[in-house]
């Protein structure tokens, strides 16, 4: 007889927890369910010289079903990869693949240019350019004698 393994990522959570953290201290429940989301993409955050880089794994999700917006420094990424049509006929024995929504935030930093942010696809990784505001220069403030 095989044993049948039940596989569930470690940090799943976590990030359900982060999500109804979010939740009660954003006091904003638009764009939040009573459920995780159905699959979380991967995500890397580098920060360069000039600005950071945000990638997600999302292969097999049209980009018109990905959302990306900022609201109060809180950058926004859903989107939904939509279930293919399977026929019971064509004799699955394993489906894998992780369909149904995902959400994710993350908080900018100040020195983010929010203006200027692109976002595109390419390859099954959503890639978002988020510049960096020039640095203001320190003000002198002259003391009146």
């Amino acid at each position: 007889m095989l044993a049948r393994r039940i596989y569930r990522d470690p940090w799943e959570t976590l990030r359900e927890f982060q999500g109804e953290v979010d939740r009660i201290f954003h006091g904003n429940t638009a764009g939040y369910t009573d459920t995780a989301s159905d699959w979380v993409p991967p995500i890397d955050i580098k920060e360069g010289e000039d600005a950071y880089e945000v990638s997600a794994d999302v292969p097999g999700v049209d980009p018109k079903d990905i959302e990306v917006s900022l609201e109060d420094g809180v950058l926004t990424v859903k989107g939904e990869r939509r279930t293919e049509s399977q026929d019971e006929n064509l004799g699955y024995t394993r489906t894998e693949r992780a369909y149904g929504s995902f959400f994710r935030r993350f908080t900018l930093p100040d020195t983010a240019d929010a203006d200027n942010i692109s976002a595109r696809t390419e390859h099954g990784v959503l890639k978002l350019h988020v510049p960096k505001k020039e640095k203001a220069l320190p003000k002198k403030i002259s003391v009146q004698g």
